[in-house]
């Protein structure tokens, strides 16, 4: 089993995990343990986003880059990690007692 399918896996047992997805630089989907129309929506939205936020970091200060974005909403959590080829989308359901 490779390096890339051991994180996964672990990062799959984790309490409220719902998917996982990594996208290429260009937003599209490399693996992803969703359904294809899930995976291709949040593939597009955070890929949008993380390339946002990646620009708003440089703009702020050119030394400076976007290592990690954290999302919170009511039903979701959502944490992207991107890198120089790849954004990894991790989508967990927060704990109520948090």
């Amino acid at each position: 089993m490779s390096e890339v399918e051991e994180t996964l896996n672990r990062i799959k047992t984790h309490k409220g995990v719902k998917g996982i997805i990594v996208v290429d630089s260009e937003g599209m989907p490399i693996r992803s343990t969703l359904n294809p129309t899930e995976t291709q929506k949040y593939a597009a939205a955070l890929s949008e986003l993380t390339l946002k936020a990646r620009n708003t970091v440089r703009d702020l200060d050119t030394t400076n880059e976007l290592t990690f974005l954290r999302i919170r909403s009511k039903k979701h959590e959502i944490m992207v990690a991107p890198d120089k080829g790849y954004i990894l989308i991790v989508i967990q359901v927060p704990n109520d007692d948090e």
